[in-house]
């Protein structure tokens, strides 16, 4: 494909639509997380109850529990994914702009109520929207698709996180904020409403007993099913290890300080996140699945040894620079490419199903490799660590290269 057909994919309306949604999707986040935390800590709430609220955020690991409902039944309007996106979208503005009228010092407890819901309908929305995406994209547009749904997930994350805290602070107040908040659901309403509804692949499960079975048994019915969920944890895990400890390696093994980590490793970070996403997704129309997965994974492990450099080194400001750019671009053309993949894993009657549960079993790493660094990292010494990073990344690409003809296939077959 030339490079000028690659780039059209990016112009096409779906795409547009898409970009929107992963907006409306990433919205909710840090309104439930860190801007309601810096809420929590601004006016007064004791520190044991700013620690209890975390668990508000619970919802995004156990989504996969209610997937089931959401491919078994369809509400009498929109079709079976709009229908469910716009009525998650419509019950967060509420939900969001509800928060907005609490006070964290009279209403605490009622406030972690509504942030609970406010987190259960953004896995809810997130559920639906995966699927969506899922289904109406061809193997030609997968990466593409991913690449700008990453895009607008970041940016509604820098909304919703670093504006909002501004805005709350110096120009609108918290009530106001969370007002505005919500009413920029509305984004993902009017997306929502101008989108097709995916083509049907067939009939829902019948039952909902169906809909939990028959995702697995259609899964696990393929030849190379477990190998394929182990290729799933393994790709980005070496990635993983190495992100879990770089805020603390830069500030306490290297030197630097609050201020340089929050302007260089997230500042910096995201912005070569969200172009890592969009190169990645514009090559991949040119690479295809397998070939991106492979130059990316090889990229993510390589730029792990970035951080190996700043401790062999120490404290130095071109290094850092070049170890978080590199590190976070390649970071996102994997997360282009690895989105694409578990797509292209989901079976249409099941997606919202299917890949809630890849999306799960994908976040292991991310979410439990914690401990296991922060041992490795005091054992083994930075330098190390970050070596054993890179190894950690190498069974992925191994395992991915063993599966090439199964994901070729996967990128050609008629769910495409």
């Amino acid at each position: 494909m030339a490079l000028a057909d690659t780039l059209l994919v990016f112009r096409s309306r779906k795409i547009l639509l898409l970009l929107l949604l992963g907006f409306s999707s990433g919205l909710p986040l840090a309104l439930t997380a860190g801007t309601l935390q810096a809420w929590l800590t601004v006016e007064g709430v004791d520190l044991k109850t700013i620690g209890w609220f975390a668990l508000v955020g619970q919802p995004y690991t156990y989504k996969f529990l209610w997937a089931p409902l959401m491919d078994r039944y369809a509400l009498p309007f929109l079709g079976r994914r709009r229908g469910w996106l716009v009525v998650t979208q419509v019950a967060l503005a509420a939900a969001i702009a509800f928060m907005g009228t609490l006070s964290p010092q009279d209403s605490p407890w009622l406030l972690a109520g509504f942030a609970l819901l406010v987190a259960f309908l953004s896995a809810s929305q997130d559920i639906v929207f995966d699927a969506f995406r899922a289904d109406t994209l061809s193997a030609e547009e997968r990466g593409a698709g991913a690449a700008v749904s990453v895009f607008g997930y970041r940016i509604a994350m820098l909304v919703s996180g670093g504006l909002a805290l501004v805005l709350a602070d110096s120009v609108l107040g918290w009530q106001a904020t969370y007002w505005l908040m919500a009413g920029l659901m509305a984004v993902g309403v009017i997306a929502t409403w101008n989108s097709l509804e995916p083509p049907s692949a067939g009939a829902p499960p019948r039952t909902l007993v169906a809909a939990v079975e028959e995702p697995l048994a259609e899964y696990f019915s393929r030849h190379g099913a477990w190998v394929l969920l182990a290729l799933v944890v393994l790709y980005k895990l070496g990635d993983a290890f190495a992100g879990s400890l770089s805020t603390a390696f830069l500030i306490r093994g290297a030197g630097f300080s609050v201020t340089d980590v929050g302007a260089i490793n997230k500042g910096l970070g995201l912005v070569a996140t969200i172009l890592g996403a969009l190169v990645g997704g514009a090559l991949m129309a040119h690479l295809r699945l397998y070939r991106s997965l492979m130059l990316f994974g090889i990229l993510q492990a390589v730029t792990n040894l970035g951080f190996m450099a700043i401790a062999i080194v120490g404290k130095s400001y071109p290094l850092m620079i070049a170890a978080v750019a590199a590190e976070n671009l390649c970071g996102g053309m994997g997360t282009a490419a690895f989105v694409a993949l578990l797509m292209a894993m989901c079976e249409r009657r099941f997606s919202a199903t299917q890949y809630a549960l890849l999306s799960a079993l994908a976040a292991v790493g991310r979410v439990y490799v914690g401990p296991a660094a922060g041992v490795m990292a005091t054992d083994l010494g930075w330098t190390v660590f970050f070596f054993v990073t890179f190894l950690i990344a190498l069974p992925g690409v191994g395992m991915l290269w063993w599966q090439r003809k199964r994901i070729d296939a996967l990128d050609t077959s008629p769910e495409s």
